[in-house]
């Protein structure tokens, strides 16, 4: 697996970032808020999952996938010394996190962030992807666009207050799966993306003291 590492000399803590299904690290989603995470002191590691690195469109299988999670999170404790350290990712990426800390804990990790969770297939309403949570001990920060047909709102808000104070969903109205806004909003992609850089820097902040 390859990785990219951006710390900025003034990083307080350190997020593991996978991408989703169809795209690898240099994904424009991926270079964006990492670049807007590391202007408010948080570093990533970016990385590819194996079938990304060999160029297939058809995702390893799950084992793969949540190995290759904990292979990241070991790298990102090798480099980045002491800093807090954090874990998480972009629609598939995050939920591959939050399956690898369902089964054992992910060493160091201090809380999960995921950027669009994957609750169901688009059109296929259904909460059955998200009963592993139950199992994650670590906090949960959950950050979804009201649009994003991957995770209808009626179903992952009370699969969050189930998971009671283990979890947090800030809801970005307007926003779809990749925070992408309608012109009709009012509001910009890049207003939106600032907002959830904020509000990562914001929860990630306050949970490394936890």
């Amino acid at each position: 697996m390859s990785a990219l590492l951006l710390r900025p000399d003034n990083a307080q803590c350190i997020l593991v970032l996978a991408r989703g299904a169809g795209a690898g690290m240099r994904h424009k989603f991926m270079e964006e808020i990492s670049q807007k995470l590391a202007s408010r002191s948080v570093a990533t590691l970016r990385y590819q999952f194996p079938y990304m690195e060999k160029g297939s469109k058809a995702p390893d299988s799950e084992g793969t996938l949540t190995e290759a999670v904990r292979a990241a999170v070991a790298a990102a404790k090798k480099n980045a010394g002491d800093l807090p350290l954090f874990a998480g990712g972009k629609s598939m990426g995050g939920r591959m996190a939050s399956l690898a800390a369902a089964k054992a804990p992910l060493e160091g990790v201090r809380g999960l962030v995921f950027f669009g969770f994957p609750l169901h297939a688009a059109g296929r309403p259904s909460a059955e992807r998200g009963k592993h949570l139950a199992d994650v001990a670590a906090p949960m920060l959950f950050l979804q666009g009201s649009r994003d047909t991957l995770a209808d709102l009626k179903l992952l808000k009370p699969l969050c207050n189930r998971l009671g104070k283990r979890a947090e969903l800030f809801v970005f109205d307007g926003g779809d799966h990749s925070f992408h806004m309608l012109k009709s909003s009012g509001r910009s992609d890049e207003e939106v993306m600032v907002g959830v850089a904020e509000t990562t820097e914001s929860w990630i902040l306050r949970s490394r003291v936890s």
